[in-house]
């Protein structure tokens, strides 16, 4: 079966996206600061950290200042060479059962080839009772561009082309968190607006995240002069008073354990010893 995401293009637009990535790293500080606020409410100590996705390494230096054995890891080449990481990409990981006690990873999961097969990995990474967080774009992100998109592809009379990559809505993340064995699962999703004087300064600021479409389509028709003034004018109709566009970007957040028996479970069915039906009867 072919691949979704295309692995080459994907390290290719990372490695790209690696020297201005500091021009547009509001989105990825803005979800690694709520990452370590959560890991901030986590009363146990953590020792070996793996930091999957580590860009420019701010959220490594954090755990480090936590006093955390880190290691970095990133699709990107330069990402990775940068921070003295080691370079993979999130569903086919180096490393050994049991390595680490926590991994984190924020801004990549949204765009792996094999998603289920990455957050099966990681829990495999993880020592029993081990935690991973992660936090990624999801679906709802990008509603302006979406139709700026579409006002491209009719100005151009061609097909509906996917121009940007399909997201995983919170649900769903939080299914593929239980399938891949995870304990005490949870998914939640926080948005965040952010205000862009036209298309284009959007667009430049997704290139220097790495964050473009990376499917798989080689065959996808480039957007003409034609398609690029139907797409500005469709996005800029949406411009408030003081002409800024605003932009929404809706990020998941995930959260699950390795399992091991010192976690809480449920208790078992039919081991109640009160009625629900005599604790609400009135008094």
């Amino acid at each position: 079966m072919d691949k979704p995401f295309d692995r080459a293009l994907r390290r290719l637009r990372r490695d790209r996206a690696a020297p201005r990535f500091a021009e547009a790293d509001y989105l990825h500080r803005h979800a690694a600061e709520d990452l370590l606020d959560r890991l901030g409410m986590v009363s146990r100590p953590f020792r070996d950290a793996l930091d999957l996705g580590c860009t420019d390494g701010f959220l490594s230096r954090e755990l480090r200042a936590r006093g955390m054995n880190v290691t970095s890891a990133d699709a990107s080449y330069r990402f990775a060479s940068a921070v003295g990481g080691v370079q993979c990409d999130e569903d086919r990981l180096p490393f050994g059962d049991g390595a680490f006690d926590l991994v984190v990873s924020v801004g990549v999961l949204d765009s792996v080839n094999d998603l289920p097969g990455a957050l099966s990995l990681i829990r495999r990474a993880l020592r029993p009772d081990g935690l991973f967080l992660a936090a990624f774009a999801g679906a709802g992100s990008l509603p302006r561009l979406r139709s700026a998109m579409l006002a491209a592809d009719g100005a151009e009379g061609g097909a509906v082309a996917p121009r940007i990559h399909p997201q995983i809505d919170v649900r769903s993340a939080g299914d593929l968190l239980t399938r891949a064995g995870f304990a005490l699962p949870v998914a939640d999703s926080a948005g965040i607006d952010v205000r862009f004087p036209h298309l284009f300064g959007l667009v430049a600021d997704l290139r220097r995240m790495g964050a473009t479409n990376v499917l798989a389509a080689r065959s996808l028709r480039p957007v003409g002069r034609l398609g690029l003034a139907a797409a500005a004018a469709e996005f800029a109709s949406g411009a408030e008073p003081d002409g800024k566009i605003v932009e929404h970007f809706d990020i998941i957040h995930l959260s699950g354990w390795a399992p091991s028996p010192e976690q809480p479970r449920a208790a078992r069915r039919g081991s109640a010893t009160a009625s629900l039906a005599d604790a609400l009867r009135p008094r």
